[in-house]
Order: structure tokens, then sequence, then C-alpha cells
């Protein structure tokens, strides 16, 4: 993972990630751990994590480069699961500058789709409506405010959690001032995902933002491109899964490997 992470936009940005959300987390321990690793240590990365609800221990966390993100505030947002359901994973609502503009980021992991899509879509609808209710009060009092929604949705771009809940739109020229851009929406159509299940590619880990950052009227950071990361090494080479990201573990087997998933990145300048 610190070799992936070390590696992420550098051709870019020189020093790297400026901010990373992250999912499954165990505790802030391993993070910790993560960010001592020496390739990444120089970068002093600090960590945000909150123990949340979910049965099995896993959360979101949130690292970031202190050189060019001043946290001001952290909080956990519970996804009010209905009374009988397994609880799922808190919304982490960091708000901090970067370069000195106010950046509303919430990092997410909405409940997965076992069971079958149709039967669990409510769920995701739910867990998206979290971030929304929130957004819709910082929009109403200024609609250039500038929000990151980000993290595994297990959902693509064109499911109703993004689409509806979110109204996030696929078109920078469909948005509007207060609204939602998803530039994932036409990765999607081209048939390139961040993950692979059953020789199909999904695009679950989304990176969403406003409309503050595309505005013509705003003299600070604005959107300057998406791209998956997927290097050559991040892919697997060999069996039943070639082709796909290659995953530290395979059939409870130690595979060597990165991760299930392939990050995905944003990029900003002034």
């Amino acid at each position: 993972m610190a070799t992936v992470i070390s590696q992420i936009g550098t051709d870019q940005v020189s020093d790297g990630i400026s901010f990373l959300g992250v999912a499954e987390i165990e505790n802030e321990f391993v993070l910790k751990t993560l960010c001592a690793h020496p390739l990444l240590s120089k970068l002093n990365l600090k960590v945000v994590q909150f123990d949340g609800p979910d049965n099995r221990g896993v959360d979101c966390g949130f690292l970031y480069n202190p050189t060019k993100f001043k946290l001001l505030e952290a909080k956990s947002l519970t996804v009010p699961i209905e009374s009988g359901d397994r609880p799922t994973r808190d919304v982490l609502y960091v708000i901090g500058k970067l370069d000195g503009d106010v950046i509303h980021i919430f990092v997410n992991h909405w409940p997965s789709r076992r069971g079958g899509e149709a039967i669990t879509r409510e769920k995701r609808k739910l867990a998206a409506s979290v971030s929304k209710k929130v957004i819709d009060s910082l929009m109403a009092s200024d609609p250039l405010t500038k929000v990151v929604v980000m993290g595994d949705l297990n959902d693509d771009p064109i499911n109703a959690s993004v689409t509806e809940v979110l109204n996030a739109k696929g078109k920078t020229q469909d948005v509007r001032p207060g609204g939602l851009f998803n530039p994932w929406y036409d990765y999607y159509r081209k048939g390139l995902g961040s993950m692979a299940y059953n020789d199909a590619w999904s695009l679950f880990d989304q990176i969403i933002i406003s409309y503050g950052f595309l505005s013509k009227e705003n003299k600070g950071l604005r959107y300057n491109g998406s791209q998956v990361f997927n290097k050559n090494f991040m892919i697997e080479k060999f069996g039943h899964y070639r082709g796909y990201p290659k995953r530290s573990y395979s059939n409870g087997v130690w595979n060597d490997g990165y991760s299930d998933h392939f990050p995905t990145v944003i990029y900003l300048t002034r």
C-alpha cells in the first residue's frame, strides 16, 4: 500500500498527495503504522479516524499532508440504518484548508450489495443522503462552497444513490451553483473501472466535487482532471484474476498484492 500511495499523482505533482480518503480501516494504529513506512514517512502524513458502529470494526479514514492541508474540524456522521439491520460505516466528515481554500470532505463506504443490488439499493440511497443533507445546508449559505464526496460507494456513477440522491451530474455544463459534478461518469460509460467482479468492471470508487471547483468566478482551486490510478505493477498477470487489480489475498492465500480496488484521483490547480 505504501508503494502505491507514494506514487499517486507524482507524475503531475512531485510531492504527491494532498489528502487521501481510505476505507475498511481497522483502527488509527494501522493508519499511523502505514504513514510511518519509509516510503511515506518523509511526507509526515497525519491521520483522522473514528471508531464506528460496523460490526466488523472497519471504518473510513483520512490521511493528509500537513504542509498542504490544514485540518479545521472532523466528525463522524452516523447512517441511520433501520432497526434490525446491521449498522454500516459512519461517514467521515472533514473540514480543512487546502492552499487557503476551505474544503468540506465526506469520506464514504456505503453498504455493500450482499444479497443483491436491488434489495440493498435503499441502504445506499440512505447513506448518500447523510452527506447530501449537510451539503444542502452548506449550499444554502453559499452555493460556491467547495465540497468533495469520496469513497467506495458500492454503486456506479449511473446508480440512483449518485444520480438522484446526490444529484451528481456527469457533464460540467449541467452543473449549477450548489450542485455536484461526477468526473467518473464518462469513465464508466467507456467501460473503465476501479474494480472487477465476475469479469465485469465497476467504478464504485468515486470522487465527486461541487460547482465551486468548476466556476469561472472562482479564483481559488479549480478542478483539473481525474485518473484511475492503475499502473502496470498493480495489475494481476496470472490466473483466474488476470487483468484485475492485484489483491493482497486471493481465496485466502497471500498474493503479495495491493488491493482489489484501484485508487481514483482528482487534480486541482489555481
